[in-house]
C-alpha cells in the first residue's frame, strides 16, 4: 500500500496535454474520451469490487488491469498506482492461498482507497474539461 505522505500527484497534466496533442487539438474528441473515461470509472470500480468480493480471480485481475490501464491513458496517476499496487498483491496471493478466501481481503485492504481516489479523480478531471 502506498504511504498517503508518498502518494502520486491525483493528475499528470502532461499526459492530458500529450493526450491533446496527439488529437491535434481536436478539443471535441479529447473531451469525449476523457468524458467517457469518468462515465466509466464508476462501472469499473464496482466490477473490481464485486469480483473481489466473490473471490473471482480471474475477473479482479481483469477488471484491475482495466482500471489500471485506462487511468494511466487519461494521466490519472494515484489512481493507476492504487490499481498497481491492487494488481501485485493479486499477483502474489494467485498461487498461494484460495481466492474466496484471499480476494474479500485484498477488497477491505484496497477498495476503500480506490473508491475514494476514484472520484477524487472524477473531480479533477471534470476540472479540465
Amino acid at each position: 500500500m502506498q504511504d498517503e505522505g508518498l502518494a502520486p500527484p491525483l493528475l499528470d497534466p502532461s499526459v492530458l496535454d500529450r493526450l491533446r496533442d496527439d488529437v491535434d487539438d481536436d478539443e471535441g474528441i479529447w473531451k469525449v474520451f476523457v468524458q467517457s473515461f469518468i462515465a466509466q470509472l464508476p462501472d469499473r470500480t464496482e466490477r473490481l469490487r464485486l469480483t473481489l468480493t466473490t473471490g473471482d480471480l480471474g475477473g479482479a485481475i481483469d477488471a484491475v488491469l482495466s482500471l489500471k490501464t485506462s487511468s494511466q491513458m487519461v494521466g490519472a496517476q494515484r489512481l493507476a498506482g492504487l490499481a498497481l499496487g491492487l494488481e501485485r498483491s493479486l499477483r502474489e496471493d494467485e498461487s498461494r492461498a484460495e481466492p474466496a478466501v484471499v480476494l474479500p481481503h485484498l477488497a477491505a485492504a484496497h477498495l476503500r482507497r480506490i473508491k475514494q481516489c476514484s472520484r477524487q479523480t472524477i473531480y479533477a478531471l471534470q476540472a479540465w474539461l
